[in-house]
């Protein structure tokens, strides 16, 4: 199915972001660039999707020192596909096929980039602790932030080692722990907060609803929004996978 993104301003709004990104430097997004950024539009990649995955390459980027040049847009495709292969697991949605016919969608080979485990509760512990700090959710959500804190610790510090057995149990429990975390921010945040999330989910949402039937494009819908809700106040991803 034809996309619903409107490529030029999709183009011209990722080109804004990279030239934030790239400290002003203007990198214009035209010729074999405008192509790459065409093809994210044409599988419906969320223009927050594709920001996200030009995040993660500036972050991995920047470790390796500073800067000789602007970044081009092409250099961020890999990041930008393995973002949108995220959230499409997280949606359960497919992607829509730049050479697939009206109505049709397919799924593309899932990539798995992303950082080890004991690395991956390091980054989620970091990202508690700022959301505390914050502020954005009520005080009487200190104390479980603090209690999964400490639990998530500890696991870290074991994490590199567990095998088999060990770990399913840590991985479910991982699960339980995000699960819990969502609740608890669904039930202490003002109710504009989720329907802000909800708006945002369906938008991004809107190049895949003729595909879907309307059940399971009601249930990509609230997973979404749990998505949307989870960058406005900030909260991780607490399950691996």
């Amino acid at each position: 199915m034809p996309s619903t993104i409107d490529v030029a301003d999709y183009c011209r709004d990722l080109e804004t972001y990279l030239c934030r990104k790239n400290d002003g430097h203007l990198s214009r997004i035209v010729g074999p660039s405008f192509e790459v950024v065409s093809g994210w539009a044409a599988r419906g990649v969320p223009l927050k999707v594709a920001m996200g995955g030009i995040d993660r390459y500036f972050e991995r980027h920047l470790r390796k020192g500073p800067r000789r040049r602007p970044v081009k847009i092409d250099f961020c495709e890999a990041d930008v596909l393995d973002v949108f292969d995220e959230w499409r697991r997280a949606t359960g949605v497919t992607a829509v096929s730049p050479a697939s016919g009206a109505g049709a969608a397919d799924v593309e080979p899932a990539r798995r980039h992303g950082p080890s485990l004991p690395d991956h509760l390091q980054r989620v512990l970091g990202r508690l602790s700022s959301l505390r700090a914050t502020g954005a959710l009520a005080h009487s959500a200190d104390a479980v932030l603090d209690a999964v804190s400490a639990e998530l610790d500890a696991a870290r510090a074991r994490s590199g080692g567990v095998r088999g057995d060990e770990r399913r149990a840590l991985l479910a429990r991982l699960e339980q722990l995000d699960h819990e975390l969502v609740t608890l921010v669904r039930s202490t945040v003002h109710a504009d907060v989720v329907e802000s999330a909800r708006r945002t989910a369906l938008t991004d949402l809107a190049s895949f609803r003729a595909t879907m039937a309307p059940d399971a494009f009601e249930r990509a819908v609230e997973r979404a929004t749990t998505s949307a809700l989870r960058e406005l106040v900030g909260l991780p991803v607490v399950a691996f996978s």
